[in-house]
């Protein structure tokens, strides 16, 4: 059966766990999907994300033999007017305590540490909806975030390997709470080995100490896990994501 290209408007779904209602995008390929479904990328802060990441896919995809990207679902989600405070809130871990850089100059965030609750959401509530709904791989999956919501996909990767079989992290900011993610990496470094996730985790050269944790983050997980690290010369944090997105995407199609 061919399956019509479906590139929806955003749409509204509300999740009981996050207790939120978040925007979801979905792109679909135009063509019938393989038997063992299509690879799906599921891409956070999907209101700024969704239509770069789903036009990176659908153009490298014209041309498989040549990039080795597969025709993919991509899964945006984003957030509401309060963009700026709920996700401080949701893809940031559950701490104790939290220190925040000088350079917040004092002021904090209302809400913090709910990443548990938005990783059952992702889990439980919204990847069932998908995959009821369209031919999804589920032995090709990938989770994409950005500065915070990169932070997120490594919190996801340290806590939740198995969710995801990729894990692309662009800018995440690992300097959050005291480098919170560093000591749980040496954690999770001495409970696991030779695991069949990937991580492909990128920073840009203006971007100063996010290059150097990005860098160290590389080099503590490729012990027990293929990851490439990847240095985007002369780019700043708002300007790496779409330099960096074509490479994200093949190494989420080509790396086994």
């Amino acid at each position: 059966m061919n399956l019509v290209e479906i590139d929806y408007s955003t749409q509204q779904m509300t999740s009981k766990l996050a207790e939120y209602t978040y925007g979801i995008n979905v792109y679909v390929p135009n063509e019938e999907a393989p038997k063992e479904g299509f690879p799906i990328i599921y891409v956070l802060d999907g209101s700024s994300y969704f239509h770069l990441v789903k036009e990176a896919v659908r153009l490298q995809s014209r041309n498989a033999p040549k990039t080795g990207v597969k025709p993919s679902i991509v899964v945006g989600i984003g957030h509401g007017d309060d963009m700026r405070e709920r996700r401080f809130y949701d893809f940031t871990a559950p701490a104790e305590t939290y220190i925040y850089p000088a350079r917040f100059k004092g002021k904090g965030h209302e809400k913090l540490g709910g990443a548990a609750d938005f990783s059952r959401f992702l889990e439980e509530e919204l990847k069932p909806m998908i995959e009821a709904h369209y031919p999804v791989n589920k032995a090709q999956q990938s989770l994409f975030g950005h500065s915070l919501a990169g932070y997120f996909t490594l919190w996801q990767l340290l806590h939740h390997q198995s969710s995801f079989q990729r894990y692309l992290a662009i800018s995440p900011s690992i300097w959050w709470n005291e480098h919170e993610l560093v000591q749980c990496a040496s954690v999770f470094l001495n409970e696991h080995q030779d695991m069949n996730e990937t991580l492909f985790i990128s920073a840009g050269e203006l971007e100063t100490f996010m290059v150097d944790d990005a860098r160290q983050m590389a080099t503590v997980l490729e012990k027990i896990m293929k990851v490439d690290f990847y240095e985007a010369l002369d780019e700043n944090h708002a300007s790496i994501v779409p330099t960096v997105m074509s490479r994200a995407i093949r190494f989420m199609h080509k790396s086994k």
